[in-house]
């Protein structure tokens, strides 16, 4: 969101960072989670002309959109309850990422720091 919002302090580090994953040809992956937050923010602030802009930024980055099932959701239940300071979003990203063995994150949510087997790139 921080790609096609409004001016923000991570506006520019985001932007820097995915042209950098890009030039490196990372395999980029996201959550359908991401694409819930997506419907949830513009939604709350009565943007919906920017849901389908940011859906579409994010399609055309990505190489692959990851689901979750109830094994993801027991696992981030656990992490709420073992890792300080993860928010319950973020556990069930954690949690979808180590099903799917990815272990870095491009995030802003500090929650990731304590999260065992993630590097959170910011």
């Amino acid at each position: 969101m921080y790609l096609i919002g409004a001016e923000h302090a991570n506006k520019k580090r985001s932007v820097d960072l995915l042209q950098e994953l890009v030039r490196n040809e990372e395999r980029l992956v996201t959550s359908i989670e991401v694409y819930q937050e997506i419907l949830h923010r513009y939604t709350a602030i009565r943007r919906l002309d920017a849901i389908d802009p940011a859906m579409d930024t994010l399609s055309a980055l990505v190489d692959e959109i990851l689901g979750f099932g109830m094994d993801e959701i027991h696992k981030a239940r656990m992490l709420i309850g073992s890792v300080d300071e993860i928010s319950a979003r973020d556990a069930l990203h954690a949690a979808v990422m180590e099903r799917a063995g990815v272990t870095r994150i491009l995030s802003f949510d500090s929650g990731f720091d304590s999260c065992p087997g993630i590097e959170r790139l910011y």
